[in-house]
């Protein structure tokens, strides 16, 4: 198998390198005689460290020193020593970086290594930086398929395909090589085995995601995409389509064996899918969420960050849960910052993840609570229930309300008040106000509020073991369970929020509903808020009525 060639300084401070390439690619600079190089001081094997190197002047071409390989392999600080022959690395980053005087990448860099004489490197240098830069292997018309931190997550990790997908860097030889085989390779598996491509170099995030060391390095996304196996194989079209069918093969074994061979995303998310999580970019943010009435809770990540990576399932679960819980009043975004840029730079986005909270009209928030899903949820539903009107206290006159109610909400909480003559309109109207106050107490749990006159649905009563005495009464349905718990203790504000905080945390006896269904309802006339009215009795005129006569019949 071909070695691989090292990244041109991926890991390096981004400014630092810029400006030294830069410096060191001025047209003096290429222009200095190899008399010129071999005089100067620092070019034997005594140490001296990066940050002297970087500023040494007149400046250098790259003669002895590199930055990469000691600083990533060895951790080494700018200002630690380095020893010399370790050129070649350094030579290569400036001359991707700088041979065009911009970030143009260069391609082709033919270096000696650091143990060359002086003439060779100058040679390499003159070489490199006339050579014509590269903007990529592949094109629409090939059948590979170029990805970018936009694409990868949808295209990859969420698909139930096999990929094989190549990291390259378009300065690098190998790559170059391998260029001609890979689109072989796409084309003899298409619509069997999804081969891509990623740019490494201009997708750091990307290569930094999956831990590239080296070019090109391809990777297998298999059942489990979120681990993907390294591809040790040869280099050519066959070997590579060869290694292809081998894993399609153990892919569908292991399905036949009952084993995933999807993304494994819902698993990960909990039972929460990424469908709920709106994918936020610089073209749709303000329309989406600036302008929306809904509350917005916002993530901003970076591909490559661990903790992001973490908070993903996390965050897709909780999407799932805010968007059945708020009726999607409460909506959570994700922005790929290491792309839209422009709103991380706007929002002030310094570390990831970060996740604010936008509301129309106002300054974005910062969230600074848990990153589990409970923990989301919980802020979410805190959200709504500030800004949520409180729930409506419905009467039950057709089976339409009932079934409605219940069938949307969690739970429905029913009461049977007692009949208007033996309350008048204001003792039913102070009931009716204990509800509403425990409906707004209780109003971030999204449940359903009813109430009934008692006699009016008897079949709801005798279904409910109620039974046509003990009024005012309450109970608790969840239609999903077909299962409810009574009120055992007072109508009152006290003895109804023992009642509702038990069922918030699970506790209470539960049955199951009468019949296992929703009983008939009967359709009933709304109360008119005004106190009952015994039925009037027409009068009897007994006058002409003979008693006597009456009670001889009689016996």
């Amino acid at each position: 198998m071909e070695s691989s060639e090292e990244p041109s300084g991926q890991q390096m401070e981004e400014e630092r390198v810029l400006e030294a390439a830069e410096k060191w690619a001025a047209p003096a600079a290429w222009r200095t005689s190899a008399c010129e190089l071999s005089a100067m001081p620092g070019l034997d094997s005594t140490p001296v460290s990066i940050e002297q190197l970087l500023l040494t002047t007149p400046p250098l071409t790259g003669e002895t020193y590199t930055a990469r390989r000691h600083w990533s392999r060895r951790a080494a600080s700018p200002r630690q020593p380095i020893s010399a022959g370790h050129g070649e690395d350094f030579f290569e980053l400036l001359c991707a970086r700088a041979a065009a005087g911009s970030r143009t990448r260069s391609g082709g860099c033919g270096v000696a290594s650091g143990a060359a004489n002086m003439n060779s490197f100058l040679a390499g240098a003159v070489a490199c930086a006339l050579v014509l830069s590269v903007q990529g292997f592949y094109t629409t018309g090939d059948d590979v398929i170029e990805l970018n931190p936009s694409t990868f997550h949808r295209e990859v990790i969420q698909s139930d395909s096999l990929w094989f997908v190549e990291f390259y860097a378009p300065w690098c030889g190998h790559c170059q090589r391998l260029t001609a085989d890979w689109k072989k390779v796409a084309t003899a598996l298409k619509g069997i085995v999804k081969v891509g491509a990623v740019d490494a170099d201009q997708h750091k995030s990307l290569g930094s995601q999956y831990g590239i060391r080296g070019f090109p390095t391809i990777k297998i996304f298999g059942a489990n995409k979120n681990k993907p196996e390294d591809y040790q194989g040869g280099r050519t079209s066959q070997a590579i389509v060869d290694a292809a069918m081998n894993a399609l093969r153990s892919l569908v074994k292991d399905r036949l064996g009952g084993k995933s061979g999807g993304s494994d995303h819902s698993r990960q998310s909990g039972g929460g899918s990424k469908k709920d999580v709106m994918e936020l970019t610089d073209d749709n943010f303000d329309q989406t969420v600036l302008n929306s009435e809904d509350v917005w809770m916002v993530e901003f990540f970076a591909p490559w960050c661990g903790h992001c990576k973490n908070l993903e399932p996390e965050w897709a679960a909780a999407a799932t849960d805010i968007k059945e819980q708020t009726k999607g009043k409460v909506r959570l975004g994700a922005v790929d910052a290491t792309v839209h840029q422009g709103l991380a730079s706007r929002y002030g986005i310094r570390g990831f993840p970060t996740i604010k909270i936008f509301r129309k009209g106002e300054d974005p928030e910062d969230y600074d609570g848990g990153r589990s899903r409970s923990d989301i949820v919980a802020r979410a539903l805190d959200l709504f229930s500030e800004n949520a009107p409180p729930p409506e206290l419905l009467e039950i006159l057709n089976e339409d309300i009932l079934k409605k109610t219940c069938d949307d909400y969690q739970l429905c909480i029913i009461a049977v008040l007692p009949h208007i003559l033996d309350t008048g309109a204001s003792g039913r109207n102070g009931y009716l106000e204990v509800m509403l106050k425990m409906a707004e107490k209780y109003k971030k749990k999204m449940w359903g509020w009813l109430w009934t006159e008692a006699g009016a649905q008897m079949e709801l009563e005798s279904s409910l073991g109620i039974g046509g005495f003990g009024y005012p009464a309450m109970a608790a349905i969840n239609a999903r369970k077909m299962k409810f718990a009574l009120l055992k203790g007072s109508f009152s504000e006290t003895g109804i929020h023992e009642f509702l905080r038990d069922l918030s945390v699970g506790r209470g006896s539960t049955a199951p509903v009468g019949g296992g269904a929703l009983p008939k309802i009967n359709t009933v006339a709304p109360w008119d808020g005004k106190d009952g009215e015994l039925p009037t009795e027409d009068d009897i005129d007994l006058s002409d009525v003979e008693l006597d006569d009456l009670g001889k019949d009689e016996l």
